[in-house]
């Protein structure tokens, strides 16, 4: 998986140009966006299956942002892509931040594809084609792309849209 490095170095590149409080510790804003980031990263390679929220058993799109969201912002997210896509606050493609939701139709229905992105482009996803498994993908590849429905941030700490 040779995208997995260059997500991991942009984490980590945000983690460290995040700006200091006067304690020395990273802003809340800053370490909020990351954690939901880092954990959808450790659970690359985790089975996709249909329906389903949980790791052990596999998880679909909407099931591993909903637990990626409850396990690291402790954030509780509806089960379905397309009532997430209604959730926080609307954001312009070119403003997207890590942690955002970024949305899909992928089933001739708006919204109904989910994952989580990035930075520099990716995002994570559970895929229920080619791998079947949580897996990273580029925004400007051909197929998602054509499909792009939109993007929400979900984390209040993050700048977004009115």
């Amino acid at each position: 998986m040779r995208l997995l490095p260059n997500i991991l170095l942009l984490s980590l590149a945000l983690v460290a140009a995040a700006p200091l409080q006067a304690e020395d510790t990273l802003s809340e804003g800053v370490g909020a966006q990351v954690q939901p980031l880092l954990k959808a990263l450790s659970m690359i390679g985790t089975p996709y299956r249909f329906g389903s929220n949980n790791p052990a058993k596999g998880l679909d799109c909407s099931g591993f942002v909903k637990y990626v969201y409850k396990q690291s912002a402790d954030i509780s997210l509806p089960r379905s892509a397309r009532d997430m896509s209604r959730e926080g606050q609307s954001v312009a493609r070119n403003e997207l931040e890590p942690g955002d939701l970024v949305f899909f139709n992928t089933r001739k229905r708006p919204n109904s594809h989910v994952g989580i992105y990035a930075g520099n482009g990716e995002f994570v996803h559970a895929s229920s084609t080619h791998t079947k498994e949580v897996t990273v993908s580029r925004l400007d590849q051909k197929y998602w792309a054509a499909r792009f429905n939109g993007a929400r941030r979900i984390l209040s700490g993050a700048p977004a849209l009115q």
